[in-house]
């Protein structure tokens, strides 16, 4: 008899295994998203370098997500770069190089400048960065023509 409970047990069990498997698991494969950084010098003269620390910050992790950023300069003139080089086209598409990375960015110009960087997955989510430089010598050349 004691048997006989164990096996009916046991088979119950195994019937409730059983049961609670699904084959129409949803796995969340787009997880949120967004790139952060650190603060940025807003003043830059013509043919110096400002350094841009970003990290991206994963509200979930699915191993096959790629990510992807591009830039684009709605004015002033300039130039970005990699740590290693690479100078950025902009409107192309790069994959990023790593969650936490630097990017370089040479003034071209006495102008304002505005570089917007778009950061995207490839599941289509999409966040952006704006950064916005001016000139450095601007107050200096108008306190010049003050005295």
């Amino acid at each position: 008899m004691r048997k006989f409970i164990v096996y009916t047990l046991y088979t119950l069990s195994l019937l409730v295994i059983a049961c609670a498997c699904s084959d129409d698991i949803d796995i969340k494969q787009d997880y949120e998203f967004e790139v952060t950084h650190l603060p940025v010098q807003s003043k830059i003269k013509e043919g110096e370098t400002a350094e841009i620390r970003f990290q991206l910050v994963r509200s979930g992790t699915w191993e096959d997500t790629k990510f992807y950023m591009r830039y684009f300069q709605s004015s002033g003139k300039g130039e970005l770069k990699t740590a290693d080089g690479m100078v950025f086209l902009p409107n192309d598409l790069y994959e990023m190089p790593e969650e936490t990375f630097r990017l370089y960015y040479t003034s071209g110009s006495s102008d304002q400048q505005v570089i917007d960087l778009y950061f995207l997955d490839n599941f289509g989510k999409m966040c952006t960065l704006s950064f916005s430089f001016s000139n450095e010598n601007d107050n200096e050349e108008d306190e010049d023509e003050e005295d």
